[in-house]
């Protein structure tokens, strides 16, 4: 019923007719994506304050070697997202509204093969649906210093992110892998939201953000479709990240930030138990540290260059696998000359097994990925995107040998 309503929302409203500003150009979705500008119907809905962005994007990969096993999987993913200033289209004066819808087509697991505790792609989910991702209302206030968000949302699309780090397939350069790994169903995180509250003040660059959000998003046991539920003992998350940021399209990337998080329910200990033989109940919180920087801009155009970023968070070190984990990558666009609005990249991630899993499963101390990427913009619309990662120590196992991963992502803008 919820997928059905909401659904209904999002074609009624692009049918009746992203905040942009009244003197903000519009894109030229002619160049831009591959449909164009539907006849003059996307200029329209811009015009009365609505655009559609439509993407998909297919990852082909393979296991050569090591991992559990040798394999490949094709995984895609199709995503729907409508952008409404309210202000343009409803009157509300300084309110924006946002949906997100995607559909995963493919249910084998990459990771099967690999055998990788941070994961090996960032699409993959292991199962084939459709869900509602986000979908929310944003108002504005005090010259947009202040904004206040309620609805479904995805803590990730604002909290613990580096945009440089987003050129990556591997999971844990959008959400890290000590966080992703908490809670009774993950944070909301790709790819599920959850019903929140966030607000943000931002002013010369600084900001503070804090967000509420139910505690256990989607249903934990029926993975299809979207849910939306409140169920008793969920308890909540909350997080509140505190940084600077200068970052702006098109120039030097710079943003320092650091984060807390924290789950009201308390996680079950892995080892020590009560009187009873039931586990302890432990503290489910966290800390994290991230920056990126612009290292060396290119003269001419201040988008191209040499960037990098640095990620690290800890966990409860008595409730989970991993008691911290870190990354660092480089970026580096336009490395050829004529291939401007390429890039290229190199990333690690290290994840630290917890003293008590390395005693419950005799495991390796941590494991290791190296990933290395070219993506090719070869028009405005199409990019294609060879990667390769080396997993050392898949999944902290010790009987486990290290493993490649090769493979293709393709991405389209419809």
């Amino acid at each position: 019923m919820v997928k059905r309503l909401a659904m209904a929302i999002v074609f009624g409203l692009v049918a009746s007719s992203s905040a942009f500003a009244e003197d903000e150009k519009a894109p030229d979705w002619n160049a831009e994506t591959l449909s164009g500008n539907w006849g003059g119907a996307r200029s329209s809905l811009y015009d009365k304050g609505i655009t559609v962005e439509l993407t998909h994007k297919s990852d082909m990969l393979a296991n050569t070697s090591g991992g559990a096993a040798r394999g490949a999987v094709v995984l895609m993913n199709s995503e729907a997202a409508v952008n409404m200033d309210l202000g343009k289209l409803a009157g509300w004066d300084a309110t924006t509204a946002f949906i997100q819808y995607h559909v995963q087509h493919g249910n084998k697991s990459i990771n099967n093969y690999a055998g990788s505790f941070a994961g090996v792609d960032n699409i993959e989910t292991g199962t084939s649906t459709g869900q509602f991702y986000q979908a929310w209302l944003q108002k504005n206030s005090a010259d947009d210093s202040l904004s206040v968000l309620a609805g479904l949302y995805a803590i990730d699309s604002e909290f613990y992110v580096t945009e440089t780090s987003g050129l990556f397939l591997q999971p844990p350069y959008g959400m890290s892998a000590e966080m992703a790994q908490t809670g009774q169903n993950g944070p909301p995180v790709f790819p599920l939201g959850a019903l929140a509250v966030r607000v943000k003040y931002a002013s010369s660059g600084y900001y503070v953000q804090g967000a509420l959000t139910d505690g256990v998003p989607g249903n934990p046991n029926n993975p299809q479709g979207t849910h939306i539920r409140l169920d008793k003992g969920d308890g909540s998350l909350a997080v509140v990240e505190l940084g600077i940021n200068t970052s702006e399209e098109g120039k030097p990337f710079n943003k320092t930030a650091v984060g807390l998080w924290r789950y009201s329910a308390r996680a079950a200990d892995l080892m020590d138990v009560d009187a009873f033989g039931n586990p302890l109940r432990r503290t489910d919180q966290g800390f994290y540290f991230l920056a990126e920087r612009t290292m060396r801009a290119e003269q001419n155009d201040s988008a191209q260059g040499l960037s990098g970023f640095v990620r690290f968070g800890t966990v409860n070190k008595d409730v989970y696998q991993a008691d911290w984990s870190g990354s660092l990558g480089l970026t580096y666009q336009g490395l050829f000359d004529g291939r401007d609005d390429d890039t290229a990249g190199i990333a690690v991630t290290t994840s630290h097994a917890s003293s008590k899993y390395r005693q419950l499963n005799a495991s390796d101390s941590s494991e290791t990925v190296v990933e290395i990427t070219y993506r090719a913009q070869l028009q405005p619309w199409l990019s294609v995107q060879p990667v390769v990662q080396r997993i050392f120590n898949p999944n902290m196992d010790a009987a486990l040998r290290d493993a490649w991963v090769a493979g293709m992502r393709l991405e389209v803008a419809f």
